[in-house]
């Protein structure tokens, strides 16, 4: 697949995917399928394809096969490190490429392997069943204005030294002000912008407890009834935009609509 400032050609819900045969450019091995195939990300701009376009992952990633979204993120995420570790950081000398792109080498020898950081995403809720039990929201204050506010799950980056655990009951505490409990482990999911792994949570909070964001993290934070989330995702209400259905934070918010 070829890339381009983060971006890959899309047509039909499928990447486009052809020979790197003549391909210019850096290439990165990104393994071989059960049939032998061998798959690489080419940096640079690919040709124009009939009916195809230019997408980020985050635009078509719920509408791939899990292969191409495999391809996709592992191809983003390499493709990034080596954007930023071109340099050594402890002498500024040029670094190298070797091992199909799973490593740069330094000129006195030393390695540097592509680098995952860990991240928590949550979603923290009353426990209440039913159409009143209430979830925790935030805004971020970061992100564009587009008519109707984006409410997410809170989210943030796991300090050296931390546990997951003790990242999700402090990045909740820091945003938003709210105590929690019963941290439970939900799942994962590859962020490639640049490198992440978000680690999925549910948690339980209360809702009587006074909301106190950071103005930095967030322009607002609230509690949503079961019944306000869902008519937003059925799309019978346009309160507010709920997160990209990509995301993991879609789907922690579909699994307290309909599991918790």
């Amino acid at each position: 697949m070829v890339t381009s400032e983060g971006r890959a050609l899309v047509r039909e819900k499928q990447l486009i995917l052809i020979s790197s045969d003549g391909l210019t450019g850096e290439r990165f091995f990104l393994g071989v399928d059960s049939e032998g195939t061998a798959y690489f990300a080419v940096v640079g701009e690919p040709k124009p394809e009939p009916e195809a376009e230019l997408a980020h992952l985050f635009e078509v990633g719920v509408e791939l096969s899990p292969r191409d979204g495999r391809l996709f993120a592992q191809a983003l995420g390499l493709v990034q490190w080596h954007a930023d570790h071109r340099f050594s950081p402890s002498t500024g000398e040029p670094t190298v490429i070797e091992q199909g792109g799973w490593v740069r080498r330094e000129a006195n020898g030393g390695l540097h392997f592509p680098r995952t950081d860990p991240a928590v995403i949550m979603l923290v809720h009353d426990g209440v069943p039913g159409p009143e039990g209430r979830a925790l929201l935030g805004s971020g204050a970061l992100w564009p204005a587009q008519g109707v506010r984006r409410y997410s799950t809170l989210a943030g980056f796991v300090e050296p030294g931390e546990t997951a655990e003790a990242a999700v009951a402090r990045e909740v505490f820091e945003e938003a002000g709210v105590g929690i409990r019963k941290i439970t482990y939900f799942g994962s999911q590859p962020h490639p912008y640049p490198r992440s792994l978000m680690l999925g949570f549910t948690a339980l909070g209360d809702p009587q407890e006074p909301i106190v964001i950071d103005p930095e993290e967030l322009a607002d934070a609230r509690w949503f009834t079961r019944d306000e989330v869902r008519a937003v995702k059925d799309r019978v209400s346009d309160a507010f935009r709920l997160p990209n259905r990509s995301s993991i934070s879609y789907r922690l918010v579909l699994h307290w609509l309909d599991t918790l």
